[in-house]
């Protein structure tokens, strides 16, 4: 009787604790533990793989692409560009600073590819396909966004990074070239770097005419100037105005001794280049 006793009084109570914890004694350390798992495995950077076999076989040395290629074999491309759909704010968020950039960029390159070769026949250039940087729309870290959303609503407003604009590609053949290989956060200090130079040391990113007296600069430092005044603004040396001798700033920490020393000591006229649009399509 005793026994029995005993039971009908822990009984209710094990009920009761049953009921206020939602699972059995244990299994709430269980549960937690299981959260905890999922969320180390959400806070990993997308794998890239599939994206940098694309860039591997049809993007050359020089950033031109073989986008009839591409067309006809555009299956990774678009499953990758998927993927980017399927990640989560939340896993967006919890990626570190240089992760989440490096995903943008990829995302815009990306998506950027798709645009070109969703066109049949494909375009002379980008500005042939209407609606493709304020229109069109792509599903990237739990959002619907376009490529003006990706590039100016998202990477300019929310981090402090000029050298994007040596990796975001548009397509054409004056924008900084493609990359063969995806962005990524433990390596995009120096592959931007590596863009900012390779960028400068094109005919479309700065030219020095010393007989002249005159230094010519990509028009994407006319369009987006005021995003290297914050970090690069500078009262002495240079020429030009506030925005120029901004962007001059930052070059010269890309360019030669000689070359350095002449922008730094003014005196010379600045001007844009003209900016070629027409594709980046290989011969």
């Amino acid at each position: 009787m005793a026994k029995f006793r005993l039971v009908a009084i822990l009984l209710p109570a094990l009920v009761i604790l049953t009921s206020c914890s939602g699972s059995i004694p244990g299994s709430q350390t269980q549960q937690q533990t299981a959260q905890e798992n999922q969320a180390v495995v959400s806070s990993e950077p997308l794998n890239y793989d599939i994206y940098a076999e694309v860039l591997k076989r049809y993007v050359d040395e020089d950033g031109f692409v073989d986008y009839q290629g591409l067309q006809l074999d555009s299956e990774q491309l678009r499953a990758f560009n998927q993927a980017l759909g399927e990640v989560s704010s939340e896993q967006f968020e919890s990626w570190s600073e240089p992760d989440q950039i490096a995903f943008l960029i990829n995302a815009y390159n990306s998506f950027t590819l798709q645009s070109i070769i969703d066109q049949t026949p494909i375009k002379a250039s980008i500005r042939d396909i209407p609606g493709v940087w304020r229109i069109r729309r792509f599903n990237v870290a739990g959002q619907s966004k376009t490529l003006d959303d990706i590039e100016h609503g998202t990477l300019r407003k929310d981090y402090l990074e000029p050298r994007i604009h040596a990796a975001l590609n548009c397509t054409a053949i004056s924008c900084p070239r493609l990359r063969t290989e995806p962005y990524t956060g433990d390596r995009l200090d120096t592959q931007l770097d590596e863009q900012v130079r390779q960028w400068l040391d094109s005919p479309h990113g700065l030219q020095i005419d010393r007989d002249a007296n005159v230094v010519s600069l990509s028009a994407i430092f006319d369009w987006f100037g005021e995003d290297w005044i914050s970090a690069y603004n500078t009262e002495t040396g240079f020429s030009g105005n506030q925005k120029q001798r901004s962007a001059l700033n930052f070059i010269s920490n890309y360019v030669s001794p000689d070359d350095r020393e002449y922008l730094q000591q003014g005196n010379y006229d600045v001007n844009y280049l003209e900016y070629d649009w027409a594709l980046n399509i290989q011969e």
